[in-house]
């Protein structure tokens, strides 16, 4: 039997470090956006030529369409997750694959985190959908496409959720170090550099501290004037 693959091509970047989204990858779960993950259970971990190699067993459901209900039940799928991580080349990838209802809908998916010159993180998502139903096929993969997609934007959101509450300061740091090491010629409208902004303030700040020093004095010299006078008078 000849068995026909679709295949799906996304990219997400998170404005995070490699590093951080290494980290966060580890607590993903539970998040808002990740409902349908019931459960994960990390089975092998072990360093191997400098890089850790893992493998996690997942367990999660989706909602089943009308027309799929005739084929299987809206029941937890297992899905298994081998995962590479190299610290050298700063890539983190991750291969995972249903172990049940293979004959249905079998999907296998790579995603590469990577890291970016500017900082961040990209991370590509590639997904290989096949399908043995005689006559459904494409359709059960078409169905697959669009679940993917939806699947890959709410992990997205879930996933950033995560390093928000793990690294809430990081965003905010990066801004600055963009800012700071951006070439640009022209002066920075505060809008777009955050630290600008600060800095004008202090320079504001500065010189309204020497007006009010200033403002002072005059109003000390004013009110003894008659005693200097007096004060230079005796020297003279």
């Amino acid at each position: 039997m000849v068995v026909t693959a679709s295949t799906c091509r996304t990219e997400t970047v998170f404005d995070y470090s490699w590093k951080h989204v290494v980290s966060a990858y580890w607590n993903r779960y539970p998040n808002p956006s990740s409902t349908h993950v019931l459960t994960e259970d990390t089975i092998k971990r072990e360093v191997r030529d400098g890089k850790l190699y893992s493998r996690r067993l997942l367990s999660k459901t989706n909602p089943v369409p009308k027309w799929g209900a005739r084929f299987y039940n809206n029941v937890p799928v297992k899905i298994v997750e081998d995962s590479v991580l190299d610290p050298v080349k700063k890539t983190f990838t991750t291969f995972t694959r249903n172990l049940g209802m293979k004959k249905i809908m079998k999907v296998d998916e790579i995603v590469v985190y990577s890291e970016q010159n500017d900082g961040r993180t990209l991370a590509v998502r590639r997904a290989y959908i096949s399908s043995q139903v005689f006559g459904f096929s494409r359709a059960i993969r078409a169905f697959g496409i669009e679940r993917f997609k939806m699947n890959g934007n709410k992990a997205s959101n879930g996933f950033n959720y995560v390093l928000r509450r793990m690294f809430p300061q990081h965003q905010l740091a990066a801004t600055t170090t963009v800012a700071t090491t951006s070439p640009q010629t022209t002066q920075p409208s505060a809008t777009q550099y955050g630290d600008m902004t600060v800095a004008v303030n202090h320079t504001s700040s500065k010189t309204e501290t020497l007006k009010r020093i200033a403002k002072v004095g005059y109003e000390f010299c004013k009110c003894h004037a008659s005693k200097i006078t007096q004060l230079f008078s005796v020297r003279n």
